[in-house]
């Protein structure tokens, strides 16, 4: 049976072929269009159907989705770790203290309505830290080597890839693509160690976000570091860093007096990346400005998961630190990506959101973790 991950976002899609479930693409400054469509990434899972890559590109819905994916991977993430190295964690990243307080989370505004960015609530965290940056490549090796961790993407055998980014020999081996989102490739193969393909490594990339983890797998980092996700809430609290009422994690303007804030799409998604930020794929974390809370790539380069279950209904009533619904069948991840464009993906805003199974894997996902002290 062909399994599926999950990746950007293509709303316009409820279940396609490996059912998509995600949201990236591009983005520019201009108003987005509303219902703005996405890359395909929020709505891929696994044990969906898949067409093949000669064939129209429809939304089927898969009528074979039989248990809860929920239990399975929730799960999953409690099994215990084989004993880790401690010594090992010396890789992980700093973390910053990020000070509790009260802020307007979600908009009245929705760039994309059905995603449940709204309404404007009035929510209160308490003090956390965070990880400057997202976890690297190098970091989750660490983990990886300490406690003989294999991810879920390694257990499948496949992962989806972003097509722009594979070898032609790779390419040349595919027959199925994602219905309605034909970029994106079941690659067998691919996971966090071969992002691009299994012709691909991350030797020239330890510095880059990990890619191909799962929620389950972030989780299992989390816990071996001694820190979890963050909540969607101390997500966004976290971007907008003391910003009140603003898109991005530096402001309301997408390019700044033409300087680049962050890793996104620029050119014609998908098929022309310009690259004027330098990137074509993901980047070294750090290589764009920081918040002013001290936080990196709070916006593009990879989707980053949260532990709060999806939803699109959100009560108006004040909150304290809100955990989201206590079940369901995605999760929600926050961020955007180096795939994300304004004229197709409006997601990498601080309110804006999306969701993936949380066995979902791809070559835009990754993540970073909280904590309630000092690590």
């Amino acid at each position: 049976m062909v399994r599926c991950f999950a990746l950007c976002f293509l709303f316009t899609c409820v279940n396609t072929v490996w059912h998509i479930q995600g949201s990236c693409a591009a983005q520019s400054e201009p108003s987005a269009p509303r219902g703005a469509a996405g890359c395909g990434c929020e709505k891929l899972k696994r044990d969906a159907a898949l067409e093949r890559v000669e064939d129209s590109a429809v939304c089927v819905e898969d009528s074979t989705e039989s248990s809860d994916p929920a239990h399975k991977y929730s799960r999953g993430a409690r099994e215990s770790l084989p004993e880790a190295r401690r010594e090992e964690k010396n890789t992980q990243s700093p973390m910053v203290l990020i000070s509790g307080g009260q802020f307007l989370m979600g908009t009245d505004d929705p760039g994309i309505p059905a995603d449940g960015e709204g309404p404007q609530r009035l929510v209160h965290v308490d003090a956390f830290y965070m990880d400057i940056q997202e976890v690297t490549n190098q970091q989750f090796q660490s983990f990886v080597n300490a406690t003989g961790y294999v991810t879920e993407a390694e257990k499948f055998g496949d992962s989806f890839v972003f097509e722009g980014i594979l070898s032609e020999s790779v390419k040349n081996q595919i027959t199925q693509a994602v219905a309605a989102a034909p970029w994106w490739l079941p690659v067998k193969g691919a996971n966090w160690r071969h992002p691009d393909g299994p012709d691909s490594n991350i030797t020239y990339v330890l510095d880059h976000p990990v890619l191909h983890v799962s929620w389950a797998d972030a989780v299992a980092y989390c816990s071996w570091a001694n820190r979890r996700l963050p909540t969607e809430a101390e997500w966004e609290y976290a971007c907008r860093g003391g910003l009140k009422d603003k898109l991005y994690p530096w402001g309301n303007k997408l390019n700044p007096k033409g300087q680049h804030y962050a890793n996104l799409w620029q050119g014609d998604f998908p098929n022309h990346n310009s690259a004027e930020d330098r990137y074509i794929k993901t980047s070294p974390v750090k290589s764009f400005p920081a918040n002013a809370f001290g936080l990196y790539d709070m916006a593009g380069n990879a989707w980053e998961w949260t532990s709060d279950w999806w939803t699109v209904h959100h009560t108006i009533d004040q909150q304290h630190n809100p955990t989201g619904p206590p079940s369901g069948t995605d999760k929600v991840k926050k961020g955007g990506s180096y795939m994300c464009h304004k004229s197709y993906c409006y997601r990498y805003r601080c309110a804006a959101r999306s969701q993936n199974t949380p066995d979902s894997a791809s070559s835009n996902l990754g993540f970073r973790c909280v904590s309630r002290g000092q690590r």
